[in-house]
């Protein structure tokens, strides 16, 4: 199941996980399942354990919870691209400066769930970056229950927000209200499948 993240560790590849990590799978077919409010809040959702972990160790350190908090607005439209973008931008930087590799990588877990806002193939870097996260804190021996109760957690959390998000009546940017859009994670493995 996790053949992939071995070969990575040994490699010693910054990210352990990608779209062909067979323990994604589930999850990864069930992302192209969703709309993009679904996937927005799902993220936004998710996301909020990352930032828990990661304030607690830098609680000065404000980027990452700024990405949060204005892709959410800009979710609901009350704020442009521009100004979210570049919190999704400044929550990745803190990756690089504070020289933490498991920290980092709940950085770029937290921009990616915030740029989910813009499009659905970044849902996936959620997990990918956060499953890394937990793997260089538990060690390549121990790290096998914690990520496969996250993989878990991450699918049951998916089936919520695919069932709940619409019945909230939230309020929403308009380019989320707009179901005649293809999932593009849905999209991107339709090309994936053609090139192979």
């Amino acid at each position: 199941m996790y053949s992939d993240v071995e070969i990575k560790l040994k490699k010693r590849n910054k990210i352990l996980f990608s779209r062909d990590s067979q323990c994604l799978h589930d999850l990864i077919k069930l992302i192209q399942l969703q709309n993009h409010r679904a996937l927005v809040k799902w993220a936004l959702d998710c996301s909020t354990t990352s930032l828990e972990q990661f304030e607690a160790k830098y609680p000065y350190e404000r980027r990452p919870r700024i990405c949060l908090e204005l892709c959410e607005e800009w979710a609901r439209g009350k704020i442009k691209m521009p100004a979210a973008k570049r919190a999704i931008l400044d929550s990745h930087a803190v990756a690089k400066e504070i020289n933490d590799e498991e920290y980092g990588a709940l950085c770029h877990a937290i921009g990616h769930a915030g740029a989910t806002v813009h499009v659905e193939t970044h849902a996936i870097g959620l997990p990918m970056y956060e499953l890394t996260s937990i793997v260089l804190k538990y060690g390549k021996e121990n790290y096998s229950k914690p990520i496969s109760d996250k993989i878990n957690f991450y699918y049951d959390r998916l089936l919520y927000w695919q069932e709940k998000t619409d019945k909230l009546e939230l309020e929403w940017a308009d380019f989320l209200l707009d179901d005649t859009r293809i999932n593009k994670e849905k999209l991107l493995s339709e090309k994936r499948k053609l090139k192979e």
